[in-house]
């Protein structure tokens, strides 16, 4: 079961997900857009049962009391920081990680400015950096799945479109999510005044440093499924080009984007492997 614990990194406080022996190796679980931590609950509790010490943020924009205003406060600098100050506040010289969606983003952008902090990196969805940018660039089924982003970035207007009529069209995203009991959840939570412009603001914040990163020199897994909405197969197949240590990349057939929830047990078991070596 996990336990509610709340953080403060200096002006911003952080509702965090807990779980596992207080001496088990730590593991991070980073969420991805439009969803909270409670995302990783069914595989964290597995990975707990595990042994290992599960820590799953709210990240920045999804916590209540760590929703600043301003788009330049949700940088990828600003994300990965977060997370080092999460480490920093439970004692962990050093975690494994898990990222899905957003949260693959920060786990890639961690592992490679500050490898000394991560024992190993599983992300999940979205490939590295390099190889996303490459997709977009060279290819056409990448483009055309990544056409979202440009309304994400339209302030007011992308609000207006996921939250107008109930929030009917955010909801219509989460399909074919099995778990209603968590898009209740996320709703709720990207429904309240000021939270879905937050969640935006990763968008609206995205720089060329998010495409500029440096290869990746820990262990990693790379998890994508063929029914991902979001991320083609050419991204996917060349992101080992940009890992620098022990490599594997898993394919889960006929899933959709919505791995953590659709597939949990494969994925602990993914995330499992990695970390054993």
């Amino acid at each position: 079961m996990f336990e509610i614990s709340r953080v403060a990194l200096g002006d911003l406080t952080f509702d965090v997900r807990v779980a596992g022996p207080d001496d088990g190796p730590p593991l991070v679980l980073l969420h991805g857009f439009p969803e909270t931590g409670r995302s990783w609950e069914p595989a964290g509790r597995l990975l707990a049962d595990a042994g290992l010490r599960v820590i799953v943020p709210d990240q920045r924009g999804y916590s209540p009391g760590a929703r600043p205003t301003e788009v330049s406060a949700y940088t990828v600098g600003e994300l990965v920081g977060d997370v080092l100050g999460l480490l920093d506040s439970f004692g962990i010289e050093a975690a494994h990680v898990a990222g899905h969606d957003f949260g693959a983003v920060v786990g890639w952008h961690l592992a490679a400015h500050h490898p000394d902090r991560v024992r190993t990196l599983t992300a999940v969805s979205v490939p590295h950096p390099g190889a996303y940018s490459w997709a977009l660039q060279h290819d056409a089924d990448q483009k055309s799945r990544s056409a979202y982003i440009k309304l994400f970035r339209m302030e007011g207007t992308a609000e207006s479109a996921l939250l107008d009529n109930g929030a009917r069209r955010l909801r219509a995203m989460y399909n074919p999510m099995p778990d209603r009991a968590a898009v209740d959840e996320y709703v709720r939570v990207l429904t309240v005044p000021g939270a879905m412009t937050a969640a935006l603001n990763w968008y609206r914040a995205l720089t060329r440093d998010f495409r500029s990163i440096p290869s990746v020199k820990v262990p990693t897994t790379y998890v994508w499924s063929t029914a991902d909405v979001a991320v083609g197969r050419a991204g996917a197949e060349r992101c080992g080009e940009f890992t620098e240590a022990d490599y594997d990349f898993v394919v889960l057939d006929d899933v959709s984007h919505w791995i953590p929830e659709e597939q949990p047990a494969a994925l602990a078991e993914s995330i499992r492997a990695r970390i054993a070596g």
